[in-house]
């Protein structure tokens, strides 16, 4: 269900007093600001992939088990922060969730409460007409 008149009027009244109040943080909250910090983001992972597989290495050529273990576990945690970063990340042109994108396909994502009120209503529904 689309936003009414008034519900728009409000929400861009709050945008332009997140914008007042707080510039730095709204900004990071536009589509471009959140794609370049998971970017940046992702790029850090790669970094620490490759700092746990130096660490690895280390660990085998010094023979040093504990060491190893640490590599493979900063390579496995780095490279499970750069898959889910990757796929969170908005493509370019695209808005993050709650734009205006959001609003014109609401059955993309729908939050549990949406989904509970739905339900609510059907069975209101359902319920009257027997």
């Amino acid at each position: 269900m689309p936003l009414s008149e008034h519900e728009q009027r409000m929400l861009e009244q709050m945008e332009r007093a997140l914008y007042a109040e707080d510039p730095k943080f709204a900004t990071a909250l536009e589509g471009s600001g959140l794609r370049t910090y998971t970017r940046r983001r992702v790029y850090q992972a790669v970094a620490g992939f490759l700092v746990g597989i130096a660490l690895l290495m280390a660990g085998m050529v010094a023979k040093q088990v504990w060491l190893s273990v640490v590599g493979f576990l900063v390579m496995l945690g780095c490279a499970v922060l750069a898959v889910t970063g990757w796929r969170k990340a908005p493509k370019p042109g695209e808005q993050p969730a709650g734009g205006q994108q959001a609003r014109r396909q609401p059955r993309q994502k729908r939050s549990m409460m949406d989904r509970i009120e739905e339900r609510w209503q059907r069975r209101r529904d359902e319920q009257g007409g027997h």
